[in-house]
């Protein structure tokens, strides 16, 4: 697998994905967020990453879309990604990532990558992930279990597949899964 990261914001690329194969496809041809993608060995385009400064703190990188072929989803390549661009993020001086998750496999996914739920939502029922561990925010401080599981919750609520379900269920009461390095 070959990584690449092709340019910072706000000078990314278009990328015309086929939306057949990847989630979000529309939203790689915008040119104002920076892309990374990854390639098979034959050269084929796998995986995509876009992402942007914070409109109002330039020190926050937003990781905005995210998309894996469906033929390839489940073997870490989302993850391995999103690990090179958050290291080079912080290679570039930004202090903090953050990326908004719409669906436990996200969520899982990024928190092999070292991304962790800071308590707050956005959008459309999305759950907001940062890095390195976010402060709580005057709360009392959650143990990193109990932040995990948080998460976790906040999609139980929710209407979903029978597949998502029995994810869920696997991880009930389970600490946070162990970081990935790059490889």
């Amino acid at each position: 697998m070959e990584y690449e990261l092709l340019a910072w914001p706000p000078d990314g690329p278009k990328l015309r994905l086929d939306h057949e194969r990847f989630s979000y496809a529309g939203k790689f041809v915008m040119t104002n967020t920076g892309k990374a993608v990854a390639r098979a060995d034959d050269g084929r385009l796998v995986a995509a990453v876009a992402f942007n400064e914070d409109r109002t703190d330039d020190d926050v990188l937003w990781l905005r879309y995210v998309t894996v072929d469906r033929d390839r989803r489940g073997e870490g390549i989302g993850p391995a990604l999103c690990r090179r661009v958050r290291d080079r993020a912080l290679e570039r001086g930004y202090g903090r990532l953050r990326i908004a998750v719409n669906n436990p496999y996200a969520y899982e996914a990024l928190y092999r990558t070292g991304f962790v739920y800071t308590g707050e939502t956005t959008g459309i029922a999305e759950l907001i992930l940062e890095y390195p561990t976010p402060d709580d925010h005057g709360t009392a401080a959650w143990t990193d279990r109990e932040r995990y599981q948080a998460g976790l919750e906040e999609y139980r609520d929710r209407g979903l597949s029978e597949a998502e379900e029995q994810f869920l269920e696997s991880r009930r009461e389970a600490e946070p899964p162990a970081l990935e390095s790059v490889e």
